[in-house]
Formats: C-alpha cells, sequence, structure tokens
C-alpha cells in the first residue's frame, strides 16, 4: 500500500470518529485512534505516523495516533526504527511475564492487564521511575473462550487493587468487542465495559478516580464503541488493510 494510500485511509478513519462522537453528542475529538501495527512493516506504520503529523500540522484537531502492539516482539523489532518520531507505544496483546522487561523499554501503556500477577510485576519493574505507568484492566465482556480478560464481575475489585500498586496509574479498561454480526450483542458488551468503567470511578477506592479511558471498538464497530462512550479505538485493517485473518486484529 503507498504512503497517499495509508494517509487517505487514516484520513477516512479520523472522520469516522469524529461523525461517530458528534452522532452521540460528543466532541469530535473524545476519541482517540490507535493504530494496531500488527504485522506491519516498519515503512508502512512510519508512512502511517508522519500522514497523522502533516494532518494535524494542516490544523485536523485530532489528537496524535497511538501505537499499539500485540506482540513484543514486533514492538522491539519496530520501535528503536520508529524512534526518531516519537510514537507513543501501547502494549495492546496478552503479556508474558518474561517479556515485561523488553516491552516496558518502549511502552508507555499495557491495555492488557488481566490479573494481579502481571500487575505486580510490572508494579515491581516501574515503581522506582519518576513517571508511572498507564495501566488499562482488560476485560472479556463477551465472554467467548478465545478472549483474554478478567470477568466483568471480577474487574472491579481487580481494578482496586492493581491502582494501589506503586509506579502504576489505573487508566482504564479495555476490551475486544463480541464477535457477532448482532449490533446488540455488540452494543450490550461495550455498555458492559462502561459500567464496569463507572463502578471503578465511582467507588472511591484510592488511585481510581482517574480511571476513565475505555478502549474500545475496531474497524468494523468502531461507531458502535464510541456511541457507548470509548475515548479509544484500536484501528488496524481500515488503515493498513486486510491482513490474514489468522492474524487480524482492528
Amino acid at each position: 500500500m503507498s504512503s497517499e494510500d495509508v494517509a487517505h485511509r487514516l484520513a477516512q478513519v479520523h472522520e469516522r470518529v469524529a461523525a461517530a462522537c458528534a452522532a452521540a453528542g460528543r466532541g469530535t475529538t473524545d476519541a482517540r485512534v490507535l493504530l494496531a501495527s500488527k504485522t506491519m512493516d516498519v515503512a508502512t506504520v512510519r508512512a502511517a505516523l508522519l500522514a497523522d503529523a502533516a494532518a494535524r500540522a494542516a490544523g485536523s484537531g485530532t489528537a496524535p495516533v497511538l501505537l499499539g502492539e500485540n506482540r513484543v516482539q514486533e514492538l522491539v523489532a519496530k520501535a528503536p526504527a520508529l524512534q526518531d518520531l516519537a510514537p507513543t507505544w501501547h502494549v495492546i496483546g496478552p503479556l508474558q511475564s518474561n517479556k515485561v522487561n523488553a516491552a516496558l523499554r518502549w511502552a508507555a501503556a499495557v491495555e492488557s492487564v488481566a490479573d494481579d500477577a502481571l500487575a505486580q510485576r510490572l508494579s515491581a519493574r516501574v515503581r522506582e521511575r519518576d513517571v508511572p505507568l498507564d495501566v488499562w484492566i482488560q476485560v472479556n465482556v463477551s465472554g467467548e473462550a478465545s478472549k483474554h480478560g478478567a470477568h466483568p464481575d471480577a474487574a472491579p475489585d481487580l481494578a482496586a487493587r492493581v491502582a494501589a500498586l506503586p509506579g502504576l496509574r489505573l487508566a482504564g479498561f479495555m476490551t475486544v468487542g463480541a464477535r457477532s454480526d448482532d449490533e446488540r450483542v455488540v452494543r450490550a458488551g461495550f455498555a458492559r465495559l462502561r459500567a464496569v468503567r463507572d463502578e471503578v470511578v465511582g467507588s472511591g477506592a484510592p488511585g481510581t478516580a482517574g480511571a476513565h479511558g475505555l478502549s474500545m471498538g475496531m474497524s468494523g464497530d468502531l461507531e458502535i464503541a464510541v456511541a457507548e462512550g470509548a475515548t479509544v479505538v484500536r484501528v488496524g485493517t481500515a488503515v493498513f488493510g486486510s491482513r490474514p485473518a489468522a492474524e487480524a486484529h482492528g
């Protein structure tokens, strides 16, 4: 795909997000775009970052895109080559304990915290940092066995424990939407995540008051996610084109 195609597709995504925000009565910049760059080469990701910077320089008014990687090995392979553009990287896939150190060399946030063990390991690695690590609790709202994440009923207590750990900042909650053609099913899952977030933010537990983030919605369902309150949408296919079915994420 050419750089021009990437720029055009990214602009279309920003237009979709802005329109969805407007339709939901939200500010047109209330939802931020995260580019899921899984399987994409450095040149393609660079083209997207440069197109994003050019659009903002021309007055788009959009926030800088975020970059998300599912696999730490891809993150550590791409991040050094893109360091000159200073992107903000998120880990958006399951993070194995033996990959934590490698991930933290580049990632500003981990969106896939689904248990105490990972949270504690992250805390142990970052507690001496001047800037806390943003963490998001991944919640399996669909109940699908293939999906990673804490059960919605367990997520509030997990979030409270994570928020109390030194070196971590509870930033919000993440989910992968239900694999369904029924919009009502997908919407219900996103609404469930919002309800979890609202419960936690309103709980009064230390470190939870600022956890307003909702990372949900991908290329095919971002409008539904924005309508249900998404603050980050994770988009891959809509910008980078189709990937092998086994590799698709976004």
